[in-house]
């Protein structure tokens, strides 16, 4: 086990238990709109939060550093994500349990994944793998229709659960493209533009907003549960890459869980707890992984808040007290060291097949 962890494992692990609280509050809010505007209005609301915050931040507006090649990395992440993700997700909560529902929001982790290694070519370790098929066990207990009667709206909400963490998957492996940009703008754009839509949508199908104090309890908890966590989940990426920020983030589910069972009072399965095992063994076995070999830093050109450590030690054209975090243009030279790492933005090398 890594002896200190990073604080990307903090962003990871701290998004987790926003989004895990979200999901249960969320069923709840189901008896008050339907789930096109609720998806809508969470990231209406997360994203004009963020919003907020950088503009305070920044004193007034401030211009996107992303580059015009960025640019479609982000807004496909918004349209999977941020539009897809959430509706699919509210659908699939209308038939499925909330307890259940956020456990199998691992599959999200799994998902994730495996586009980060098949398509984005992400280093995957023996172990990340184990717990992956773990996680996916415990997905089939979950999803596995008890009852003949109620087998089909289970597998119906179930699977458009799944759709939902696929959208996620794909979001969050085309956001670790722009993840070493302004965080806040990353999160708060996907919100607002996201919400924007779906909302807007929702309005023109004849649904209306929700009165007083419904409208506020869904702006706060999209703000916290999408939006703060969001942007926790963006600033992991950029520590960790896409795999184990995903799996990191796949302790949500189990926080949700819990807060169904105590606040909604649902009953469980024996089917619940085998997935509880399950999901629980492929958690442990990601957040135990080591990854310790020599790897080589090809020469890299980019921009980032950064503070100087053995990646960052560069000559400044300003003046600079060495305190703290910075932004600015800056290059690596190529070096070739042993530490243990994570496929952040400055460990993106290959692996050597053993």
């Amino acid at each position: 086990m890594i002896a200190k962890l990073p604080v990307g494992v903090l962003y990871a692990l701290t998004a987790a238990c926003l989004f895990g609280i979200s999901t249960p509050f969320a069923k709840i809010l189901l008896s008050e709109m339907p789930p096109l505007l609720l998806g809508g209005l969470l990231y209406l609301g997360s994203g004009l939060g963020l919003l907020l915050i950088r503009l305070w931040r920044d004193k007034g507006w401030k211009k996107s550093d992303l580059t015009r090649g960025e640019w479609p990395w982000l807004l496909g992440a918004i349209v999977f994500g941020g539009m897809l993700g959430p509706v699919l997700l509210m659908f699939g909560l209308k038939t499925t349990s909330a307890s259940s529902a956020t456990l199998l929001l691992n599959i999200e982790a799994v998902l994730t994944a495996v586009i980060a290694w098949v398509i984005f070519k992400e280093n995957a370790d023996k172990r990340i793998v184990f717990g992956m098929l773990a996680i996916i066990f415990g997905g089939i207990f979950l999803s596995w229709p008890l009852e003949p009667r109620t087998s089909s709206s289970v597998l119906i909400g179930s699977m458009l659960i799944v759709f939902a963490c696929l959208c996620w998957a794909i979001d969050n492996n085309l956001t670790r493209k722009v993840s070493g940009t302004d965080a806040l703008f990353i999160a708060g754009s996907k919100g607002l533009i996201a919400g924007v839509v779906n909302s807007s949508l929702a309005l023109s199908l004849g649904y209306h907003l929700p009165k007083g104090i419904v409208l506020l309890e869904t702006a706060v908890l999209g703000f916290i549960g999408y939006g703060v966590s969001l942007l926790l989940f963006v600033l992991a990426l950029r520590d960790l890459g896409t795999a184990r920020t995903g799996a990191y983030f796949s302790t949500a589910p189990f926080i949700g869980a819990v807060i169904s069972i105590l606040l909604l009072g649902e009953s469980t399965s024996m089917m619940f707890w085998f997935a509880a095992l399950f999901m629980g063994l492929g958690v442990w076995l990601h957040l135990t992984e080591n990854h310790d070999h020599e790897h080589t830093h090809e020469p890299l050109e980019h921009t980032h808040a950064h503070s100087h450590d053995s990646h960052h030690q560069h000559q400044h054209d300003f003046d600079w007290d060495g305190v703290g975090s910075h932004t600015h243009a800056h290059s690596h030279m190529a070096v070739t060291h042993k530490h243990p790492h994570f496929p952040d933005i400055h460990h993106r090398h290959t692996h050597k097949v053993k």
